[in-house]
């Protein structure tokens, strides 16, 4: 199971410095802000484990994985702010924990469709996960095509001193939803115009082709355990 390194934001965005009388002010507000991103990590790591397990005993057991690979990310500081002043939140670390469900995200990209539901019951068998929201594209898909199974999931990070409850927000797709969700975002975001509705148009007719390429995919792999 290959594992990207979690990003750590670098320095506090102008925004809050700018919004800080003193300097020593600034200084007790980034360090609030690096004990909030190390216990988001905390939380990412938890999670992470329960999946490497989950990958392990199926090798151990002469199984397939069921997991491709394991990405995670935890939002910048600007872009948090950003979200909280859209939401017109008050920006502060107890509104960041308490309103926003993204700040700490994982996705996994899994072989098939099967795999998916089967890694979101194992997770929720864990008696210290708590599920918040679950969001099923892939059952109803976005208009644009998009299919993914967005949880909202806590976890408990037991500090020396305190006990936080942290949102982690998991996204699980397969290899195929993967690629087409990796490369429509691309095409959205690095093109200086709208899309035109033509464009749209194909890329969720692609999107369409690429989930029933999905499921023969697995139907094929089904076929083959039979015949073993």
């Amino acid at each position: 199971m290959e594992k990207s390194n979690i990003h750590v934001p670098s320095p506090l965005p102008s925004i809050i410095k700018n919004s800080v009388s003193s300097q020593t002010n600034f200084y007790k507000l980034a360090m609030q802000f690096q004990q909030m991103i190390m216990v988001y990590e905390s939380g990412i790591k938890q999670i992470e484990t329960k999946l490497d397990i989950l990958n392990k005993e199926n090798k151990i057991a002469g199984r397939r994985n069921s997991i491709e690979t394991v990405k995670s990310r935890i939002k910048t500081p600007q872009s948090i702010i950003e979200k909280l002043e859209k939401k017109g939140l008050p920006i502060s670390f107890t509104s960041m924990m308490e309103n926003l469900n993204d700040i700490a995200g994982i996705r996994v990209i899994c072989p098939y469709i099967s795999d998916i539901y089967n890694i979101k019951n194992m997770l929720l068998k864990h008696p210290d996960i708590t599920l918040i929201e679950e969001k099923d594209y892939i059952k109803d898909p976005k208009e644009s095509g998009y299919r993914s199974l967005h949880l909202v999931v806590e976890i408990p990070v037991y500090l020396s001193e305190s006990t936080h409850n942290v949102k982690v927000e998991i996204q699980l797709r397969t290899i195929a939803m993967d690629f087409w969700a990796t490369l429509e975002h691309e095409l959205r975001y690095k093109t200086t115009t709208s899309v035109p509705e033509s464009v749209r148009r194909e890329l969720k007719r692609v999107a369409e082709n690429i989930a029933m390429t999905d499921k023969e995919m697995e139907e094929i792999a089904i076929e083959l355990q039979h015949l073993e």
